[in-house]
């Protein structure tokens, strides 16, 4: 596969990708295999919701807004 990036965003990748000790492949490949695992978690994750909303469990709109207000607490 090959993928073409403009003159620009082809440097940046060089310089971050050199600042990590990585070729620019090498950072690409890291790069589209987090956002991989990350999308994949992100549907599991809205797989899990949607399958609890249909046994019926659900949180208030309160209840979300407490668990990201403890979430988010230094």
């Amino acid at each position: 596969m090959e993928v073409q990036f403009t003159p620009d965003l082809e440097a940046r990748l060089a310089e971050r990708a050199a600042r990590q000790c990585l070729s620019p492949d090498e950072l690409v490949r890291d790069v589209v295999a987090k956002y991989l695992r990350d999308e994949d978690r992100f549907v599991e994750a809205v797989r899990r919701g949607e399958a609890a909303l249909d046994r019926g469990e659900a949180l208030t709109h309160e209840q979300v807004g407490d668990r990201l207000r403890r979430f988010l607490e230094p």
